[in-house]
């Protein structure tokens, strides 16, 4: 078996590949949309996986792991439209691909520094129960945005973004979706 940090950076490596691709396919066009259009995108795809899983039946052909890999390139965006301050604008390949990895980047520290603590505890976790957390975590997010941003203790939608993408990351290697074990 390969190590989280392998099979987490095969993953990146996939979605990243296909993000790269789409941006040669659409440009930046994604850069208009504001955070709760990001957010809803997230959500229906997180509602899509979630109902496969219940119905176990899907009448779409595009599977499970797509969703997943789209829920992480999503919430990538959202990471950049906050570091960018939501300033819409064309990016060349070269930033895209900066700012893609610098997010990734420090998501993959936040996924080392919570299994430090929690011993890898999401391996013994059902990928239907890490997608009704992506889901939760969904909930709350709007929640804040629907709040402007304010929050009283929570630490906001930038970590719940970070959050979702472990958690997309973790059904991926649970599934093997993309073979990486």
């Amino acid at each position: 078996m390969k190590s989280t940090e392998a099979e987490y950076q095969e993953i990146i490596r996939h979605c990243q590949d296909l993000f790269e691709k789409k941006n040669k396919d659409y440009g930046t066009s994604w850069r208009i949309l504001r955070l709760p259009s990001i957010t809803d995108q997230i959500f229906i795809k997180a509602q899509r996986i979630r109902t496969i899983q219940e119905k176990g039946v899907q009448k779409v052909e595009d599977g499970i792991s797509g969703e997943f890999i789209g829920i992480i390139n999503y919430c990538v965006m959202a990471l950049i439209q906050i570091a960018l301050d939501q300033k819409p604008g064309e990016l060349d390949s070269d930033e895209l691909s900066r700012l893609y990895n610098e997010q990734v980047e420090e998501v993959k520290q936040l996924l080392f520094n919570k299994n430090h603590d929690y011993g890898e505890a999401w391996r013994d976790m059902r990928v239907s129960s890490m997608t009704d957390i992506i889901l939760m975590k969904l909930l709350r997010i709007k929640q804040i945005e629907d709040n402007q941003g304010h929050t009283l203790v929570s630490e906001g939608v930038k970590a719940g973004y970070q959050d979702i993408i472990n958690y997309s990351v973790f059904c991926l290697i649970k599934s093997n979706a993309l073979l990486t074990n």
